[in-house]
């Protein structure tokens, strides 16, 4: 049986109206970038008035957030849900890579060019550090099935500074794998988003798909 909504109907309408608003506002950034989303330019599509619109979303920045905090869950989501299932460190990268290209632009908001004049809210932060957990999980697996290997400078680094890192156990070699394996994943699907991989001549799935098993071992 369906789960009943106990929201009233002016509650349902205004979740409605919201959820309208921010498809629109994808679609803007999709044609001009975050940085030209127009709560104005919206109201006009929607064939409202600026201020009945400024009802919903006080201000740009509310509802930038809101994409944001959206754009988060979705890949917090994704990861605990594989996760969950099994999935290793290979798994959850390539996770990464259809959740990037499903939607370029969701990706491209949290992990492109930041927003001029935007500044992400503490709760944004939390969630991201619930994907960074997974990835911790997954590293510290991989760790525990590879040969122990020596100290780095940065591992020693990182033993002093891993607030990015939450309450996680993990060891500061693991951190250290999780940062690599995490930039050097963002690195390509960054550029490749970008289409600087446009014309080259090569497939930038088999470059991803090299760099996952160079990060696990493969």
């Amino acid at each position: 049986m369906a789960e009943s909504d106990a929201r009233t109907p002016r509650e349902r309408y205004r979740a409605q109206v919201r959820d309208e608003i921010k498809q629109h506002a994808w679609e803007q950034i999709a044609t001009a970038g975050a940085s030209a989303l127009s709560l104005n330019a919206i109201a006009k599509r929607m064939g409202v008035s600026g201020p009945a619109l400024y009802r919903y979303y006080a201000n740009r920045d509310e509802l930038i957030t809101e994409l944001v905090r959206d754009a988060y869950r979705s890949l917090a989501d994704t990861f605990r849900e594989r996760g969950g299932a099994g999935a290793d460190l290979a798994g959850l990268a390539h996770a990464l890579r259809g959740w990037a290209l499903d939607d370029p632009q969701r990706y491209l908001l949290v992990y492109g060019t930041p927003v001029p004049g935007y500044h992400a809210p503490e709760d944004t932060t939390r969630i991201a550090g619930e994907i960074m957990a997974v990835l911790l999980d997954a590293c510290a697996a991989c760790a525990a099935a590879a040969p122990s290997v020596a100290a780095t400078a940065l591992d020693d680094h990182l033993g002093d500074h891993r607030d990015w890192a939450g309450d996680h156990p993990a060891p500061s070699s693991v951190l250290r794998h999780a940062l690599t394996v995490w930039t050097r994943l963002h690195g390509v699907l960054s550029l490749e988003l970008a289409g600087h991989f446009a014309g080259m001549g090569f497939d930038p799935a088999r470059l991803y798909a090299a760099e996952v098993d160079a990060l696990t071992g493969r």
